[in-house]
């Protein structure tokens, strides 16, 4: 049994296992929890943090937080202990966090249509490298706190994560996955760019004003 786990099968299993702890859904576990609407039925119809709080219930947004970065940092860790202790390639890592961030935006739960992974992706970032997922949170807490619109935010830290990694981690395939991961986000945040452009982006602000 070890010795299947240790070769290719338990490789593509653990990245499956990736994708599919990605795919849960913590924003529409949370609204269920917590007595709320599906999170895909209003504001931006997106099943993240950011639309849970647009119902006004901080708790439920916390709790999806919390949740789609554990699952991250879950999936980043499982794969390192399956290469210290099972002997799989050293690969999977980077491979397993991009997997549980492809579950996030791309869920099999959910027909596909998932959040935008910027929890997912801060959870997978501490997964790799402590130092990383520090650097690429400061980023995001510096411009979310200055700014108070979660888009810009995210984008600002997406682009820090790439040149934290490239610049004091070096490149290799943990950067690939995080640059890989950094364009997605990019690209799932194509409509808050247009409204950015055009002023029209909100501001952060729970259960104050209409979402859009």
């Amino acid at each position: 049994m070890n010795n299947v786990l240790s070769g290719p099968l338990g490789f593509i299993g653990a990245v499956l296992l990736a994708y599919l702890l990605g795919s849960i859904s913590f924003a529409v576990l949370s609204s269920r929890l917590f007595g709320l609407a599906d999170p895909r039925s209003y504001g931006s119809g997106n099943p993240g943090a950011t639309n849970v709080l647009r119902s006004g219930h901080k708790g439920a947004a916390l709790f999806t937080l919390i949740g789609d970065a554990l699952k991250g940092l879950v999936a980043v860790l499982l794969a390192r202990w399956a290469v210290e202790r099972l002997g799989l390639d050293d690969a999977l890592p980077a491979l397993c966090a991009l997997a549980a961030f492809i579950g996030h935006c791309f869920p099999l739960f959910h027909g596909f249509k998932g959040g935008k992974g910027v929890a997912t992706a801060a959870g997978v970032l501490f997964g790799l490298n402590l130092g990383l997922g520090l650097a690429t949170l400061v980023a995001w807490l510096l411009v979310f706190g200055f700014f108070r619109i979660s888009s810009v935010a995210a984008l600002v830290a997406a682009a820090a994560a790439v040149v934290y990694q490239v610049i004091v981690f070096g490149f290799g395939l943990q950067a690939l996955a995080v640059l890989v991961m950094g364009g997605l986000l990019v690209w799932r945040h194509q409509d808050n760019i247009r409204r950015l452009l055009t002023g029209q982006e909100g501001r952060v602000a729970a259960g104050k004003r209409k979402p859009r």
